[in-house]
């Protein structure tokens, strides 16, 4: 998993499939709003993002940043 992002969003890339999940840049990391996590990012945007496919992504950041002066919380 690769993470980018801003000050109000990160970037979830898995194999070149993006999720966008808005938030807010905290102390020590990002807290990520899961419901924000809706579609994949051009050019896969007609994939469907369900509950299943959404958590496979949190569960892979949170066990990236897990320890790291960034640490991703969802909520």
């Amino acid at each position: 998993m690769k993470i980018t992002g801003t000050s109000s969003y990160v970037m979830l890339d898995i194999d070149g499939r993006k999720i966008k999940a808005e938030g807010e840049m905290v102390v020590g990391g990002f807290v990520a709003d899961k419901n924000t996590m809706k579609q994949f990012e051009p050019p896969y945007e007609s994939e469907p993002v369900t509950d299943a496919v959404r958590q496979h992504y949190i569960d892979e950041a949170i066990k990236k940043t897990q320890g790291s002066h960034m640490v991703l919380k969802f909520v």
